[in-house]
């Protein structure tokens, strides 16, 4: 694994979700949005799959996945590289599941405080109907990638 900076931590703390790819059965990349839960600087990255679906299957076939992540105003990004394993069950510790419901406690107030200040977005709170998490995506980061264009990256 590979130690993962705190820049890097905090950037990925800051947004919404991360736009994680897998390879399907196929061999064609296949991409989807997921919440990170947690991150620690030993390399690991947990992502919350509510609805074990493509993802997770492509992970079961192949780990090799990598996460994405950009902020367009502050024109940084980066692409963690690495293998997947899904936790599931039993194995999903408490810990998890109380920051998985302290970040939908988060989206909704963000959600209704945009709302009421006339930034509508979704009419309704979808949050609210998400269902529990029953996978967690755990990804070992084996490789970092500044998406920023070289001339713009801040000294490391």
């Amino acid at each position: 694994m590979k130690k993962i900076p705190a820049e890097i931590i905090n950037f990925l703390g800051a947004q919404d979700f991360v736009i994680i790819s897998s390879i399907d059965k196929a061999g064609f990349p296949h991409s989807s949005c997921k919440a990170i839960i947690r991150i620690d600087q030993a390399g690991r990255i947990f992502l919350v799959d509510l609805y074990h679906g493509a993802t997770c299957e492509n992970i079961k076939a192949n780990p090799r996945i990598s996460i994405s992540a950009v902020d367009e105003h502050k024109f940084a990004g980066y692409c963690l590289k690495g293998r997947g394993e899904i936790m599931s069950g039993n194995n999903i510790s408490q810990e998890i599941i109380k920051i998985w419901e302290d970040n939908i406690t988060g989206r909704l107030a963000k959600r209704l405080l945009k709302n009421l200040s006339g930034d509508r977005g979704h009419g309704h709170h979808p949050e609210a109907s998400l269902p529990h998490p029953k996978h967690i995506i755990v990804i070992k980061v084996e490789e970092i990638v500044d998406l920023a264009p070289v001339h713009l990256r801040k000294e490391k």
